[in-house]
């Protein structure tokens, strides 16, 4: 619904769609978030922090679309509340398809305020370069239908009766029983948008006609989701330590979410089968990290195959992973220090639960340096890919 102002400056409002003289704001649609505090039309400002969702975790994802801008002219955006909702650089996109980065805004206090010259009448704004539903969907149909080498997938029906769409990708090459299993996934935490771009460029490498991803996909079977949590990108919300808990801590044997139930139930029945090797969790970290860097898993659960199994992925990952958000060989420990939960952290729940040799990490990608755009996600996805060809080839 429209509203509108006979004013020009308007304060919160709680529909969808809120009008200041000529400028309107909406975030009715597909991952759209905004409470707009306030439109001063003749500032030309817009005043917004993330929609509530309670619980369905952290307020800190945004993403709106602003029209009747005047081409050319400065729109000023202020957006709270720091650190989660509050990167150095805003994403925006004139066609909702292409993003790009603002020019560093000013913090005061726990907001922050960017400033920006818009060349169209419309623009959408967000936290980060917005990976949606329907672009999941679109990532899993387009690569089935332009490669013989992948087969689109319904890992399951969410709770709320939407589809997790998900990739399987192999090549004729060696027999089934001696291929290394691969499992990549994204977006446990819906917010962090910048994973699924990171798996978005694995995926782009891996059905390339580069010769290394071609000897990957003929010795491997690979199964790639690129979102986890369907439900809170669909709806916009944040999803970190949601009701009753996160994705990231619901690996357990009574998990509440259907996509965590369902991975659980492949990685095992592929590790039964002694083709199961790799399990890698996409995610973004902190709003302090500049560079990625791996969880690992708790060390208690590692044997010394794992250890050695292990120190040699991230060897090769710190080869490959060079930049421009590059990976310089910074690792934490999700252990009992770390978190109550971390025994239902997914790759804690995958180590302790699959073979001896099975090497499973978290890798967190900046979301806060100038390279956290689309393009600087897709080439850690592809450096990430490169990666694994060299940890497969190279290893013991």
């Amino acid at each position: 619904m429209r509203l509108l102002a006979t004013v020009f400056l308007t304060t919160i409002c709680s529909a969808n769609v809120l009008l200041a003289g000529d400028l309107t704001i909406e975030s009715d649609f597909s991952g759209g978030s905004a409470k707009v505090l306030e439109i001063d039309q003749e500032k030309r400002l817009i005043r917004i922090e993330p929609e509530a969702n309670p619980q369905r975790g952290w307020e800190c994802w945004w993403y709106f679309q602003a029209s009747g801008i005047t081409p050319g002219e400065t729109i000023t955006l202020d957006v709270g509340n720091a650190p989660w909702a509050t990167p150095d650089q805003a994403a925006f996109s004139t066609d909702n398809a292409t993003w790009q980065q603002s020019p560093v805004g000013k913090r005061e206090g726990k907001r922050i305020v960017y400033q920006l010259k818009v060349d169209r009448d419309t623009c959408w704004f967000a936290w980060g370069p917005p990976f949606r539903v329907e672009d999941a969907q679109r990532l899993v149909d387009e690569s089935a239908k332009n490669s013989p080498h992948a087969t689109a997938f319904e890992l399951c029906q969410t709770r709320a009766g939407r589809p997790v769409p998900a990739l399987l990708v192999k090549e004729e090459g060696v027999p089934d029983d001696q291929r290394k299993g691969i499992w990549i996934q994204a977006r446990q935490h819906a917010w962090e948008s910048g994973s699924s771009w990171v798996c978005h460029g694995f995926v782009m490498w891996l059905l390339s006609d580069d010769p290394r991803a071609a000897s990957l996909r003929q010795k491997s079977l690979i199964t790639i989701v690129p979102v986890m949590d369907i439900d809170n990108v669909a709806i916009g919300a944040g999803g970190k330590n949601q009701s009753p808990q996160d994705h990231n801590r619901d690996w357990s044997d009574q998990p509440h979410w259907n996509s965590v139930k369902v991975a659980q139930q492949q990685i095992l029945e592929q590790d039964k089968a002694g083709r199961f090797d790799l399990f890698v969790d996409l995610h973004n970290p902190g709003a302090n990290d500049r560079n990625p860097y791996f969880y690992t898993t708790a060390a208690e659960y590692l044997s010394d195959k794992g250890k050695r199994n292990l120190t040699q992925f991230l060897a090769t990952a710190r080869l490959e992973i060079t930049g421009p958000l590059a990976f310089k060989g910074e690792t934490r420990e999700s252990g009992p220090s770390y978190d109550k939960n971390w025994t239902k952290i997914s790759k804690n729940w995958v180590t302790k639960n699959t073979g001896d040799g099975v090497v499973a990490v978290t890798l967190e990608t900046a979301w806060n340096n100038p390279s956290s755009n689309q393009q600087g996600y897709q080439t850690v996805g592809q450096q990430l890919g490169m990666a694994i060809e060299r940890y497969f080839r190279t290893m013991p």
